[in-house]
């Protein structure tokens, strides 16, 4: 009984992954991908605009992703309009989870780290989507700037809690530090199909493309540095999200000037997002 239900996993194993492979191969399914990607850069495009109207003085606001959802659910056909955003992340967080498991699409394979970051990405859109639904079935999306806090709180009381918030502080800074390293040496490049490119494109796709990085890098930083403070200290409302790392550009002493910028480095990672649905090797 014990050596026929050994047997079973394996083979269970084998035909998820075979059905995992051939899914990631179908067109329709590089269209999703496409689409996920499309709908990414509309979410930081929203972010983007509303903090350069902030540091403008133009009337715009501090936001996150979720606050992102709930602009586009106010606009004019807002409905209809979130229902193709929130299709486009769960198509996107699907295309990463298989990714991450399969370790290869239709046109490049994945390293491990290349897997680990697929996943977290995949969970992280798919979270977004779900919070999509949940505000087209008029539920509470709950998150918003006290979210980190609420949710570091309760790490921060477990066994190991400080511990656990604080390297996960270390790993969003190794983020920052490596979209800085694929910005700045273009890796993002080879993730591309650049032959497709003429040179004037794929001059305009490598400039957004490195500032879309270095300011998640800045983002991904200043959140990862209020998680290891929070733990250090022992004070969860030091935990931030990307509205609050957005507020502390906000409150510098050139805060405006600072703001203005990384919210047009936000643009242009929307535009390469953009760009990318038409150009990334799926």
């Amino acid at each position: 009984m014990g050596e026929r239900g050994t047997s079973r996993a394996p083979a269970a194993l084998r035909g998820a992954q075979r059905g995992g492979e051939a899914l990631a191969r179908r067109p329709e399914f590089g269209w999703l991908a496409r689409a996920g990607l499309l709908a990414r850069g509309v979410v930081y495009g929203i972010i983007g605009i509303l903090a350069v109207k902030l540091a403008t003085g133009s009337g715009g606001r501090i936001t996150n992703q979720q606050g992102a959802l709930q602009t586009i659910a106010r606009q004019s056909f807002g409905e209809v309009l979130l229902i193709a955003v929130a299709a486009g992340l769960g198509g996107y967080a699907a295309w990463r989870l298989i990714r991450a498991a399969i370790g290869h699409g239709r046109q490049e394979a994945d390293s491990a780290f290349d897997r680990v970051a697929a996943l977290a990405s995949g969970l992280v859109y798919g979270a977004l989507c779900v919070t999509a639904v949940k505000i087209l079935s008029g539920a509470s999306a709950g998150g918003g700037s006290s979210a980190p806090k609420k949710t570091t709180a309760g790490v921060l009381g477990w066994p190991g809690g400080p511990v656990i918030v604080g390297a996960v502080g270390v790993v969003l800074i190794g983020v920052a530090l490596y979209q800085a390293y694929e910005g700045l040496a273009r890796k993002f490049l080879e993730k591309a199909e650049t032959a497709r490119m003429s040179r004037r494109v794929k001059r305009a796709y490598a400039t957004v493309g490195v500032f879309g990085h270095l300011a998640r890098m800045v983002v991904f930083a200043l959140t990862g540095y209020g998680l290891l403070m929070a733990a250090i200290d022992y004070e969860p409302q030091k935990a931030i999200g990307l509205d609050g790392a957005l507020n502390e550009l906000a409150e510098n002493s050139y805060g405006p000037i600072l703001l203005g910028i990384v919210a047009v480095g936000l643009i242009g990672f929307a535009l390469y997002s953009i760009a990318d649905a038409r150009y990334r090797k799926i």
